[in-house]
Parts: C-alpha cells; sequence; structure tokens
C-alpha cells in the first residue's frame, strides 16, 4: 500500500512551491533544498482542501503558485523615498584614476629584459655553430694526419723489420 501523501508549501520568491510526498525529506528532494526548510519555519504542511487538490492531483511534482496579484506585490512595496536635494549631501569627489606610468615602466623593462635574452641567446647559439664547425675541420684534419704518420709508421716499421731480419741473417 502505497505512503500517504501530505501536501507541503515553501515560499520561493513571489510564489509558493506545493508538492505532495509522503515525507518532509522527499519534499526537500523534491524542492532541491539543501537545508532543512522545516526546521527553519521556511516551509509547513498545507490542509486546506482549495490549495492540496492540484498538488495531490500530480504527486511527487512541484506546483508553483502565485502568492497575490501584480497589483497586491506593487501595493506591498515601500512608498518611494524623495530624493535628497544636492545641498542636503555633500558632493562625492571620484578619486582620481590611478596611473598607469609603474606598470608602463615595468612592461618596458620586461619587454627589454626579454629582448636582451634572445639577442644573447642567439650569439651563443652563433658561437655554438662556429665551435661545432671548428671541431668537424679538426676532426678532418686530425684524421688526415693521423693517416699519413700511420702509413710513414707503417713503413718505418717495414724498414726496420726488414733491417733487423738482415741484421740475424748476417
Amino acid at each position: 500500500m502505497p505512503a500517504k501523501l501530505k501536501v507541503f508549501r515553501t515560499p520561493i520568491g513571489f510564489h509558493d512551491a506545493y508538492v505532495a510526498a509522503p515525507s518532509q525529506k522527499a519534499a526537500l528532494t523534491a524542492w532541491g533544498a539543501d537545508v532543512n526548510l522545516f526546521a527553519r519555519g521556511a516551509a509547513e504542511v498545507v490542509t486546506d482542501p482549495a490549495l492540496t487538490a492540484e498538488p495531490l492531483a500530480r504527486p511527487g511534482e512541484v506546483v508553483r503558485k502565485a502568492r497575490g496579484s501584480i497589483a497586491d506585490h506593487l501595493a506591498a512595496l515601500p512608498a518611494s523615498k524623495p530624493r535628497p536635494t544636492p545641498s542636503a549631501t555633500p558632493a562625492r569627489k571620484t578619486p582620481p584614476r590611478p596611473s598607469r606610468k609603474s606598470l608602463n615602466a615595468a612592461e618596458a623593462a620586461l619587454e627589454d629584459a626579454e629582448q636582451a635574452y634572445a639577442a644573447a641567446r642567439a650569439a651563443v647559439e652563433a658561437r655554438e655553430a662556429a665551435i661545432r664547425r671548428e671541431r668537424r675541420e679538426l676532426d678532418r684534419e686530425h684524421e688526415r694526419t693521423a693517416a699519413r704518420l700511420e702509413k710513414s709508421r707503417a713503413r718505418a716499421e717495414a724498414a726496420y723489420r726488414a733491417a733487423m731480419a738482415a741484421w740475424r741473417d748476417g
């Protein structure tokens, strides 16, 4: 047997939100409330048959009903206050606009630092490229010299071995 439904109401702006639910917790869930509106006195059980008919026809669904007419809402507004005369209130001076001078100087200093860094980095990269070229040239020169000296050593070794062989035979 389904639980007996009760009708609960909470105000939302110019409307009341009604919901037919089996418990206060179910009503709070239907309203999407994060706090217990019943404990705060912001929600209540409704027993008036004229007000409960529509929510009971649509259980679990939030039914919004306007509280009074637009004329009632406008009548409830406080009377407009007269504007003070200029002599009654001292004129407010607006403070001067803050200066961008220090911000502009900081931005210019940052830009100068970025340009100096880019120039220094380009110079270092150029030196690195020159050193790589110099190292390649040094390696080629070493290979040529080492090959020439190796041939010379091989000839000297062959002459030495021949001379030793002649000396032993000798």
